[in-house]
């Protein structure tokens, strides 16, 4: 095998963009070719990212991609996931992974039989910020953590989005799809969940679009859209996050880790940088002024880090090397078994135990992050 993974995309929407963007900042993988149901979707990105436009049968028999990037909608994760393992490819989903341990569970045993990797998004984690947080907690900077909050609100996706109905279905709501930022880094920072609970409403059974071009139609709300759980950590951590599509504005902060000694305000998940602040005690102090971590620098048009691939050019670098890579089928399958467990708990009002667990993804340190790139 060479020393890079060439890179197959099945889904050319919104996102799709920001990964063939962002891939050549990365060492080990090339984008190479794109498939989707709209052909002139698949056909405009690839002129724009000079890739091949192929059929699904076409690129799943195509030698030189050797990993899949599934972007498509997630009902449609688990089956594309599966026809790409069965293919002899490697996988990355877009988030969530799958929609229930059941699905991640079979496209485990699938890869496991084949000897091949399956990672999932987000990795947002690994960005600057965050790692900065983990190598604080890790240091026992604020002591052991106790507890802490996260809180991710806002009036909804039929605000933006042109085609926002899968939001509102179940497989979708904001657990599923803005939980896994914050409940990835939770647990990339503070190990496993254990225990789970929840409850869960909808301030409305309707949306009103307000984004073009379908403004003004209506749409039904078929999943939660307010959940509020607390998470159980095996560590002994207990963290409270709220996740609402009901809300137009707050003042809480994304997420707060609280320690025996001092406490950590950690910037949102959603990104890949952005300002932590850290106390001793009750008093703010400055946090590791030496930490340059590459994936901190601003490098969008909106002033933020955005390093996007960061995870699937680490799982293609670890299939290279023969290391674990640190967005991982275990720690991506907790993932959706903290997500769909707090789901469950809300639509059955309890406390209810995980089944599974995971290590932590090894820290991604700035030498760590520095071998990522190009």
């Amino acid at each position: 095998m060479s020393d890079t993974l060439g890179i197959g995309v099945i889904g050319c929407g919104n996102i799709s963009a920001a990964y063939m963007r962002l891939a050549p900042l990365f060492r080990g993988i090339q984008m190479r070719a794109c498939v989707d149901l709209n052909a002139d979707l698949a056909a405009a990105r690839a002129a724009e990212f000079g890739l091949r436009a192929l059929s699904v049968e076409d690129l799943l028999a195509a030698e030189d991609i050797h990993v899949i990037v599934n972007l498509t909608i997630p009902p449609a994760h688990f089956a594309v996931s599966k026809a790409a393992l069965e293919a002899g490819k490697h996988v990355w989903s877009e988030k969530p992974f799958v929609l229930s341990l059941e699905e991640g569970r079979a496209l485990a045993d699938i890869a496991g039989a084949k000897g091949l990797r399956i990672g999932s998004a987000p990795d947002t984690f690994l960005g600057g910020a965050h790692q900065l947080a983990r190598h604080l907690v890790d240091q026992g900077a604020v002591g052991d953590i106790t507890s802490g909050t996260c809180f991710v609100q806002s009036p909804g996706m039929e605000m933006w989005h042109p085609n926002p109905d899968f939001f509102f279905k179940p497989g979708a709501g904001p657990v599923l799809d803005i939980g896994p930022y914050y409940i990835s880094n939770l647990v990339q920072m503070l190990g496993p969940v254990s225990r789970v609970a929840a409850i869960a409403g909808s301030a409305s059974d309707y949306r009103t679009i307000t984004s073009q071009p379908r403004h003004g139609e209506r749409i039904p709300v078929e999943t939660p859209t307010t959940i509020h759980s607390i998470l159980k950590f095996a560590s002994g951590a207990q963290v409270t996050f709220v996740a609402s599509w009901d809300v137009w504005h707050h003042g809480h902060a994304p997420m707060e880790l609280y320690g025996r000694d001092g406490t950590l305000y950690v910037p949102d998940p959603n990104f890949f940088g952005g300002e932590l602040r850290m106390t001793a005690g009750p008093e703010f102090v400055n946090v590791a002024a030496d930490w340059r971590h590459p994936f901190a620098v601003a490098n969008d048009e909106k002033g933020r880090a955005n390093y996007r691939t960061a995870g699937l050019a680490d799982m293609a670098q670890a299939i290279l090397e023969g290391r674990d890579h640190r967005c991982s089928l275990d720690f991506s399958l907790h993932v959706v078994d903290v997500m769909t467990a707090i789901l469950r708990a809300g639509e059955e009002a309890r406390a209810l135990d995980l089944s599974t667990t995971c290590e932590r993804p090894a820290a991604l340190d700035p030498a760590a992050a520095a071998a990522l790139l190009a």
